[in-house]
C-alpha cells in the first residue's frame, strides 16, 4: 500500500518524506487556503515546490467545472512536472475530461467519490486513481471503509487498473482499516501517519531497556 500525505504544508511533506515511506502527495484548494496560499501563480509555485521534494505522484486539482476549462487547466498542470497527476471532480464533464487525459497520456485522480457507481465510471474512463472520501461518509453515518472494500472488490473482479486511493482519512485506525480493505493508496495528514508509530507498550519497553542498560555501566 502506498502512503501519500494530504497537505500543502512543505514542512509536513519534508517530515513525512524523511521517514522514508512517502510515495506521493495530494492537495486541494482547501488545503492551499489553509496554508495561506493565494493567487494562481503562488498555487502553481507550490505544486512545483512539492514536486521538488517528493519522488512520487503529486495530485494537482483543476478548478474549472466545464470540459474545455478542465482540459486547459489539466494540460497546464501536467506540463509543470512529470510527477503531476491531474485531479478532476466526479461530475459528468469530469468523466469526459478523464477520458481525454487518459487518451493523451496524462495521469488523473478522480476526486470527491462517494459511491461504487461513481468509482466504476472513473475506472471505465481510465482514471489513474479514484479517491473515495471515507471520513466525510463517516460524518454522515455511512461506513467509509465499507465503500473502499466494495470498490476494491469490483475493480479486482473486472481487472480495472485504476488504483483505489482512500482519502479524507481522519485518524490512524482509518489507515489500518483501509489496508485491511485492500486500498492501493491512503492519503492522510501527517499526524495520522505519525500516529502509526505510537504504542504504550513500545514506550514502556524502551524505557525498561534504557533503564536496564544504565545498570550495566
Amino acid at each position: 500500500m502506498k502512503f501519500f500525505i494530504d497537505t500543502a504544508n512543505l514542512d509536513h511533506i519534508r517530515e513525512a518524506n524523511d521517514l522514508g515511506i512517502l510515495d506521493g502527495v495530494t492537495t486541494n484548494p482547501s488545503l492551499m487556503a489553509k496554508e495561506g496560499i493565494k493567487g494562481h501563480d503562488n498555487i502553481i509555485q507550490r505544486y512545483v515546490d512539492i514536486c521538488n521534494i517528493v519522488n512520487g505522484d503529486v495530485s494537482a486539482e483543476v478548478i474549472a467545472t466545464d470540459l474545455k476549462g478542465m482540459i486547459k487547466e489539466g494540460e497546464a498542470l501536467a506540463a509543470l512536472h512529470p510527477n503531476i497527476v491531474v485531479k478532476v471532480p466526479m461530475i459528468k464533464e469530469g468523466i469526459k475530461a478523464i477520458r481525454y487525459f487518459t487518451d493523451n497520456g496524462i495521469k488523473t485522480n478522480c476526486t470527491l467519490v462517494f459511491s461504487a457507481g461513481q468509482a466504476i465510471l472513473a475506472a471505465k474512463a481510465g482514471a489513474t486513481y479514484v479517491s473515495p472520501f471515507i471520513g466525510r461518509l463517516d460524518d454522515n453515518s455511512v461506513d467509509g471503509v465499507d465503500l473502499i472494500e466494495q470498490i476494491v472488490h469490483i475493480y479486482r473482479m473486472y481487472d480495472f487498473q485504476t488504483q483505489v486511493l482512500a482519502a479524507s482519512i481522519r485518524h490512524t485506525m482509518h489507515i489500518v482499516k483501509c489496508a485491511e480493505a485492500g486500498a492501493d493508496v491512503v492519503t492522510c495528514p501527517l499526524d495520522a501517519i505519525l500516529g502509526l508509530l505510537n504504542h504504550p507498550l513500545t514506550d514502556i519497553g524502551l524505557a525498561k531497556f534504557l533503564a536496564d542498560y544504565s545498570k550495566t555501566k
